[in-house]
């Protein structure tokens, strides 16, 4: 069978960059094992995203925003620093914007791109990659069932372990952080504001994102030996830690899931592009979740990736485009990983100067509109 295109993987930035080419002629098909289409149940799932407005707004031109069954908007961003005095606050009436984002549990907008590729041709294979061959024209893809597949152009959204870009010798360089973020939903008595808030601890990073008016996913940031220690407590212990991390501002902390750990490692590929062939995602970049723009540079890698392919007459997986995608996307990915890195270190390090800098350097932004508002509209993806 030949498709013109063929995506391995269906999770979000999958199903999304299928969505950014469904209304072209191309034929398209998506590769996945696992259930593509995750079932929402009444509690919030763990793993959530902080969508920027740029990425909803490729989610709403590509039919999948009004079906996202759960998102709550955020308005403000609070920052504050245990060592220093430093605070940073950011807000949307201050780039005249209604809010900077949205959180919203990764199943639910997955469930939204799947509900919406059921009104498209595309086909998804419910099957795993096993290998790919180059063919003159394209790519020759053998699955685990047996059967084979051509096309002109092969994605490689299948995550940070990818299969394709193993297969394809594709290097990539690796920076294990030694540390662990700890994910799991609360609710507090006093209601979070439609703010994200961060804490930088001496040994530990926590982010509150909100789910709803009382409820939040929490990302917690440590070295390995303290995270191992915090996955071992009772959840009364545990919730007193995270209150004591945060100063008690939100009242009393009550723990509505599961506590999960999963290690950091931050991957950036060496080469995005080969004949025929694309990564995007975390198949082409994986990042600290420190400021949780994981998946909104997966949606900006598919709208500059569907973007070069509908805008030139040049055939389907010629080099020259795609090598136009992995110039315009490589920069923006990379200046992110490193200053994910870069926060990380600074944030970790507690000598004093550096403290006093630290605090200094965050008042200083916060106190200066045009700066704050640069590092504000950056980070909403403008």
């Amino acid at each position: 069978m030949k498709y013109d295109i063929i995506i391995n993987g269906g999770g979000m930035v999958g199903q999304a960059f299928a969505l950014s080419m469904a209304h072209t002629n191309y034929s398209i098909a998506i590769i996945e094992p696992n259930n593509a289409n995750p079932t929402l149940n009444d509690e919030f799932h763990t793993r959530v995203s902080a969508i920027t407005p740029k990425s909803e707004q490729l989610l709403k031109d590509i039919g999948a925003w009004g079906l996202i069954k759960r998102k709550h908007a955020f308005t403000s961003t609070s920052v504050w620093d245990q060592n220093s005095h430093g605070a940073l606050e950011f807000h949307a009436e201050d780039e005249g914007i209604e809010h900077l984002g949205h959180i919203i549990e990764n199943d639910a907008i997955q469930s939204a791109l799947f509900s919406a590729l059921e009104k498209t041709d595309i086909i998804f294979i419910k099957a795993k990659l096993e290998d790919i061959k180059k063919t003159p024209d394209g790519c020759q893809v053998i699955l685990d069932n047996g059967d084979q597949l051509e096309c002109s152009l092969l994605i490689a959204a299948d995550g940070a372990r990818s299969r394709i870009r193993e297969l394809s010798a594709i290097e990539f360089s690796q920076h294990d952080y030694q540390q662990k973020a700890i994910v799991c939903n609360i609710e507090s008595n006093n209601g979070f504001k439609n703010t994200t808030w961060q804490r930088f601890l001496s040994d530990s990073i926590i982010a509150l994102l909100p789910l709803g008016e009382c409820q939040a996913s929490i990302v917690w940031s440590a070295e390995n030996s303290l995270a191992d220690e915090l996955i071992q407590l009772s959840q009364q212990e545990f919730v007193k830690r995270l209150s004591a991390g945060v100063e008690y501002r939100f009242g009393e902390f009550k723990v509505v899931s599961d506590i999960q750990a999963f290690p950091l490692i931050e991957r950036s590929s060496q080469e995005y592009v080969k004949e025929n062939l694309v990564l995007i995602g975390d198949a082409a970049h994986n990042i600290h979740p420190l400021a949780g723009q994981g998946v909104n540079l997966g949606f900006a890698d598919v709208i500059e990736l569907s973007n070069q392919l509908q805008s030139t007459s040049k055939l389907l997986g010629d080099y020259s485009v795609l090598r136009q995608y992995a110039r315009a996307r490589r920069l923006d990915n990379e200046l992110m990983a490193k200053t994910m890195t870069g926060l990380n270190w600074i944030y970790k390090e507690n000598n004093e100067p550096l403290r006093w800098l630290r605090g200094f350097g965050m008042n200083l932004i916060n106190d200066n509109p045009t700066l704050k508002s640069f590092l504000q509209k950056h980070a909403l993806g403008s």
